[in-house]
Parts: structure tokens; sequence; C-alpha cells
């Protein structure tokens, strides 16, 4: 299955902003080619990210079917590694949705690197096909619920970027995102059947 026709939109708008963003805030913005950080821990993803990811592996087979091959031989050894203690169903990959599951999850392979991630080169194999949350990670976004008690303005951002700037030079650094957008596609797919989140180390691997 392929992702909705209108996550082509989503992803333009979201490259289009983050774009903005980061001509707004320069060299304060410290996210370059080769620094990773923020791809070390697993995350939850959404079946349209999946459908993207999925997509994006399909056109690595295709086209460069030796580097595909080592992607998912990186999955599948994270999945040897932490499928075990996987907080949901380890044979469909969904996360479990219980209160103690979502607690598991919290502490769950929080120094694994992700599969898709190149360690030789530093760069994403899979950067055009990257799930949300790594295409909105760095610059300043609004959160409904801030883990870090100094974000008073409701804003989160990398920790490497935007050191020493004042919370005004953050604020003015706003990266907005198609929340909206983005949950019509979501509810699309699950309308299909397509329901719940998963990591990607299962969205890479054919598992149906």
């Amino acid at each position: 299955m392929a992702p909705p026709a209108r996550d082509f939109e989503l992803v333009q708008i979201v490259d289009a902003s983050l774009a903005d963003a980061a001509r707004r805030a320069g060299p304060m913005l410290a996210c370059r080619p080769g620094c990773t950080q923020c791809c070390y821990g697993a995350f939850a993803i959404s079946q349209l990210d999946v459908e993207r990811l999925r997509a994006g592996m399909n056109q690595l087979r295709e086209s460069e079917p030796a580097r595909a091959a080592e992607v998912e031989r990186r999955a599948q050894s994270w999945i040897d590694e932490f499928g075990r203690d996987f907080p949901g169903h380890a044979a469909t990959g969904l996360l479990g949705e219980s209160r103690e599951d979502r607690e598991r999850f919290e502490e769950f392979a929080n120094d694994a690197a992700c599969p898709a991630l190149d360690p030789a080169t530093g760069l994403c194999d899979l950067y055009a096909a990257r799930p949300m949350t790594c295409r909105v990670f760095g610059p300043p976004v609004r959160v409904e619920s801030p883990v870090d008690a100094d974000v008073e303005s409701g804003l989160g951002h990398c920790e490497l970027c935007f050191v020493g700037a004042t919370p005004a030079e953050v604020a003015a650094c706003e990266m907005t995102i198609p929340h909206e957008l983005e949950q019509t596609l979501i509810d699309e797919l699950a309308s299909s059947g397509l329901r719940g989140e998963t990591v990607v180390a299962f969205a890479l691997l054919r598992l149906d």
C-alpha cells in the first residue's frame, strides 16, 4: 500500500517550514549532516510514517539493492536485540496501548541507533522518506506538555541548538507544523484498517 496522495503535500509543507525556520535561525540551528544525536533512541511513528518509509524502502531496493539489504540487515539486528523487551506485539510491530506498555516504552531502547542510520557516513539512508518526528526535530516547535520545566514558552528544540539564545530569539525561529493535515491522513489510513503506532525497525521489514 502506498502513502495517501496528500502525503506528498504534507512533506512539502513540512520541509518548506523547516527551511524557513532554518533560515531564520542561521548558525543557532546546529543541525548538520553527520550530526546523529537525534538518530538514537526508539520513538513511536504513525502508520502514515510507516507507509512513507516502506515506499522509500521499495525505491531503495530498486535503485540501490545492496544498500537496501544493509538497511534491512540493521533493522533485523535491531529487532533481534530489542524485540524480546518490545512493549507491544513483536509479531506485528505494533506498540501496546496500555498504560504499562507506554511507561515501559519510555525506557525502551533509548541508546539504540536507528536502523536507517548509516554508521559509516552518519547519514540517513532513507532521508527523503523519514518520519515526521525526524523532519521537525531541531528547530523550536510547540509542544503540549514540555518535559523541560525551563521551556516556559511551550517551545522545545534540540539541546544542541540555540545555545545561549534568548527566549525571544528562540521564539522568533518557531517552526509551524500542519498537524491537522497529518492527522487527516492518519485517520484516512485508520479507516482502511491501518491503525496503531510502531517503531522504525519494524516499518523497514516486510512483515506481511
